[in-house]
């Protein structure tokens, strides 16, 4: 971080110098670079991308919601978004 811009508030320009050790990068250090499955090939071995999907695809959208609606299903926890898809499902099939 050696634009002041963008230190922390409170924080001088020589602040942020005197405990940076990761430097900003040089057109040499970029032009040295090297991929990350060729610096570590037996690291990258061990990642797998994520499979085909099991279940059908849903379709991402943009919906606004009453905040009341999202506070009672984000007061149950993770997979909020899923139970306003049930939810939904639920109204669907008895209409």
């Amino acid at each position: 971080m050696t634009d002041p811009k963008h230190a922390a508030p409170g924080y001088t320009k020589a602040d942020m110098d005197a405990v940076s050790d990761n430097p900003e990068w040089t057109a040499e250090d970029f032009a040295k670079a090297k991929p990350f499955t060729e610096a570590f090939p037996n690291l990258a071995k061990t990642i797998r991308a994520r499979g085909p999907q099991k279940a059908p695809k849903k379709v991402s959208t943009t919906l606004r919601l009453s905040p009341e609606v999202i506070e009672h299903f984000k007061s149950g926890g993770p997979g909020w978004q899923s139970r306003i898809d049930a939810a939904l499902k639920d109204w669907v099939a008895a209409h």
